[in-house]
């Protein structure tokens, strides 16, 4: 990435001003703590199961349980690809469902494992959208759009989940007490309400991090929520069908899943990895530890590591196609 290029992205998007110290000095030491704190939790719930208990939980799950954490892991990027289509409409870049598709999984697959960087899949966009004549605000639009559906979906999938659970079955599944279940849920589902009638408000333009920003309509709102949430319910399912039959109900592991994906996010380390296992292995105590680890490696595999190099094969095929070219 170029200086204009990567001077011009720091300035659309939000999250790369300038922090105080302060604030500088915890997002290098959060990350670190986090780490570790994972480490410790990951060391307690697996220190004493053997890599060949790991091995039997991965051979019992067969070709078709493999092909459905495959086809789940596919069906997210494609939901990813349709919210990013969506994005770059309301940001006013007319582009096909095809080439929106496959700029979304490059930037998403690569931003998955670099960690949640909005400069960086921004920046990957950047390169791959030029060619369509997309700007860098346009781009940051997008990738601000993107995130957006992200959030508002997780939360209401995980509020929904939290709430339409059964006190016993969250609480044996999960280690969260009902009311405090109830309280989350009703706290995330009301956040989420609350953005839909934001934007369903008419005012101007809502200013933040020295920038403006439209709103979008209630459409397109209820939009970015219906694909967040099936998107992350999706992506969701891989971990989930990997696990036994009859371990945890989709409901209560979705309980787990979903605040062990943001603690991954807010924790900065790439991939959010250590954290994510370390917060959903907290929280899914019932489950059996040598398919619950077999899971985790699945996952990684089918929704990570598989993307990245796929993404990394077709970057670097487009940057070779396009200097053939010119």
């Amino acid at each position: 990435m170029d200086e204009d290029l990567e001077a011009e992205l720091a300035a659309a998007l939000p999250e790369t001003q300038q922090p105080s110290f302060a604030r500088r000095w915890a997002l290098h030491v959060l990350p670190f703590l986090l780490l570790a704190a994972a480490v410790y939790v990951l060391w307690r719930e697996f220190h004493d199961i053997r890599l060949a208990e790991v091995g039997a939980a991965m051979r019992a799950w067969g070709p078709e349980t493999v092909l459905a954490a495959l086809a789940l892991s596919a069906a997210s990027f494609l939901l990813m690809g349709l919210s990013e289509w969506m994005g770059l409409n309301w940001a006013g870049a007319r582009l096909r469902l095809r080439s929106a598709l496959a700029g979304s999984f490059i930037a998403n697959a690569i931003a998955h494992s670099l960690g949640a960087n909005l400069l960086v899949s921004g920046a990957v966009r950047a390169r791959y959208y030029a060619r369509h004549k997309v700007g860098l605000r346009q781009v940051a639009a997008t990738t601000l759009f993107h995130g957006v559906s992200f959030g508002v979906g997780l939360s209401f999938l995980a509020g929904v989940s939290l709430l339409v659970a059964r006190g016993s079955e969250i609480t044996v599944a999960t280690s969260i007490a009902k009311p405090v279940a109830d309280g989350m849920g009703l706290l995330l589902v009301g956040g989420v309400v609350a953005y839909v009638g934001l934007c369903a408000t008419p005012k101007r333009p809502l200013r933040a991090f020295g920038h403006q920003a439209k709103l979008p309509s209630v459409k397109v709102a209820l939009a970015q929520i219906g694909l967040g949430a099936i998107d992350n319910a999706t992506a969701a399912g891989i971990v989930w069908v990997l696990l036994p039959a009859g371990s945890v109900t989709f409901v209560s592991f979705v309980g787990a899943y979903a605040p062990s994906v943001v603690l991954g996010l807010l924790s900065h380390v790439p991939g959010g990895v250590g954290v994510f296992e370390g917060s959903v292995s907290a929280l899914l105590s019932g489950v059996d530890r040598a398919p619950l680890a077999a899971a985790f490696l699945g996952y990684r595999l089918a929704f990570f590591l598989l993307p990245l190099a796929l993404a990394a094969v077709a970057l670097l095929a487009d940057t070779l196609l396009r200097r053939a070219r010119t």
